[in-house]
């Protein structure tokens, strides 16, 4: 857990830049469509639950992290893109704290009763599996960031 620290400790002031960049828009991409922030434009038939905007916060401060990991820093050779649970986590976080009844996609598959019987029970669930995803990506990028990597198989055999 030492070596996570300090990893994070080496970032430039440009990821950390970018990742409170990413994080709030992130916030405003997700609060906005989802009325969790008032606006004309988009509105809710259900409240919001108690827990919607903390996880929303968690959630969006998780995604500017694993963001940044993309940000190549001064001495870290850039890699491939890997890994899908930073995008499976900010869908879920939208889904989680979304109104049950204005998700469209939500309302067409279960109804109107059927997204208040069974699809809003299990919105914490989802946030916490949302919450989870986002810290998995985060800690397991930065813990890649120093790893050895090995070469391709096409230049090992290549070189032969």
């Amino acid at each position: 857990m030492r070596l996570f620290w300090t990893e994070l400790g080496r970032w430039p002031a440009k990821r950390w830049w970018f990742a409170v960049a990413t994080a709030i828009a992130t916030y405003l991409f997700i609060a906005l469509p989802t009325d969790l922030i008032d606006n004309p434009v988009f509105g809710r038939d259900v409240p919001v639950t108690s827990w919607a905007r903390g996880v929303l916060l968690v959630s969006s401060v998780l995604a500017g992290l694993v963001a940044a990991t993309y940000v190549a820093g001064p001495d870290t050779a850039p890699r491939r893109r890997e890994g899908r649970l930073g995008w499976a986590g900010g869908i879920a976080t939208f889904f989680a704290v979304g109104c049950p009844v204005c998700n469209k996609l939500v309302l067409l598959a279960l109804g109107y009763t059927g997204a208040i019987q069974y699809f809003a029970p299990i919105q914490p669930y989802l946030a916490v599996g949302a919450i989870a995803l986002l810290g998995w990506a985060f800690v397991a990028r930065v813990r890649r960031e120093r790893s050895c990597r090995l070469p391709s198989q096409r230049k090992v055999h290549a070189d032969a």
